[in-house]
């Protein structure tokens, strides 16, 4: 068993690190004071091939593996969470139904717009009463005259509405099976399709940068060969998703939990209390042994997900586990974080203040840690 990353994955930890500390740094306080997305960001990202890091280079994409996307995912949060979600549900949501599920039409047509950054995609799942409940989908499509014909909302959907938004992957209801139950496609929907419309982004506690709204399909008319995949294959089609999109929401965690690591540490170390840094004191040297030790732990769980996928094993328990874990991680790093900042960390020119508003999304998005006990239960045989 060797827990040494290649040269290749050390290049990509390394290329990511830097640009992170040198391009998303310094302007991460203002785009979440603002609120703007990050275009710019994006840009340089797929410049330098990151926004389709684990796709074939034949439709565009790095070429890489799924640990070189997590190690991405990883060292963008440690730095700022809005844009290491940004390529995140790009990547894990929006791009992978269509290489996963889409023929090689849809692939040509998407993939190299995608993987270079050019379009932003995005996949919508989650509607007012379909959240953790997520075959409980009332959007419905029907066909018609060659088209379907969506009616419906979806909520929470990251990267729709922005400049470069391109195309929503969408589940929809189009009929019952032979049992009477639902039948649940995935349809391909184009920014720019008559009758789908983008709401206006929510004000939310943390994630500023990145774009989140809700959306609404009126009478939108889409080709026939906008299904993606079987018809009737979409909830197995999602749950297989969701189970690829908690590894990179497991390594945003592990690299928010390592970005307030980072700033507790360096701040005990010149922060002076009664004549000497706070980081010799034994209640703060606790706090950064804790949040280290768990740190390596959430991490090597991260990566055996990944592994695990690569490998072409079953994944699911092994990414739920590592959702779950790095989730909690990174709320419990970034309050202390802020706790060793004492009344600094309160303040928004620090960065473990925007790492607290931003860490407490990751035990809800991707599935709740309430779905995850539940997906790692059923794992189990419980």
């Amino acid at each position: 068993m060797n827990f040494d990353l290649t040269a290749d994955h050390e290049l990509i930890r390394r290329t990511v690190r830097e640009f992170a500390e040198g391009e998303v740094a310094p302007v991460a306080e203002e785009l979440d004071r603002t609120k703007s997305f990050p275009y710019e960001i994006v840009e340089k990202l797929g410049g330098l091939n990151l926004m389709g890091i684990p796709f074939p280079e034949e439709y565009g994409g790095g070429g890489g593996d799924t640990l070189a996307y997590a190690l991405a995912v990883e060292e963008l949060a440690r730095v700022d969470s809005s844009v290491a979600i940004t390529l995140c549900a790009h990547t894990s949501l929006g791009t992978q139904p269509l290489y996963l599920f889409g023929d090689e039409q849809q692939k040509r047509e998407w993939l190299p717009r995608l993987c270079s950054g050019e379009r932003l995609g995005a996949f919508g799942l989650t509607e007012p009463e379909a959240g953790s409940d997520a075959g409980n989908t009332r959007t419905r499509a029907r066909a018609e005259d060659g088209e379907w014909v969506i009616d419906g909302a979806k909520q929470f959907i990251t990267n729709a509405g922005t400049d470069i938004s391109g195309v929503v992957c969408i589940t929809a209801v189009t009929g019952q099976d032979s049992a009477g139950a639902k039948e649940i496609s995935n349809i391909i929907v184009p920014n720019g399709t008559k009758g789908y419309e983008q709401g206006q982004p929510y004000r939310k506690m943390g994630w500023n940068a990145s774009d989140t709204r809700p959306l609404t399909f009126s009478d939108c008319r889409v080709p026939h060969e906008n299904l993606l995949g079987p018809r009737g294959a979409g909830f197995k089609q999602f749950l297989h998703i969701l189970d690829i999109g908690r590894i990179g929401v497991a390594a945003m965690g592990v690299g928010l939990a390592q970005g307030a690591l980072d700033e507790a540490l360096a701040y005990a170390k010149q922060r002076r209390a009664f004549g000497k840094p706070i980081s010799k004191f034994q209640a703060i040297q606790g706090k950064l042994a804790d949040m280290s030790t768990e740190l390596e732990a959430a991490r090597l769980l991260v990566y055996k997900a990944a592994l695990e996928k690569d490998s072409k094993r079953n994944f699911t328990l092994t990414a739920a586990q590592a959702k779950l874990k790095t989730g909690r991680l990174a709320v419990r790093c970034a309050e202390e974080a802020v706790q060793i900042h004492g009344g600094y960390g309160f303040i928004e020119e620090y960065p473990v203040c925007r790492f607290y508003r931003d860490a407490k999304i990751l035990t809800i998005g991707e599935g709740t840690d309430e779905v995850q006990q539940m997906v790692i239960a059923r794992a189990l045989g419980a």
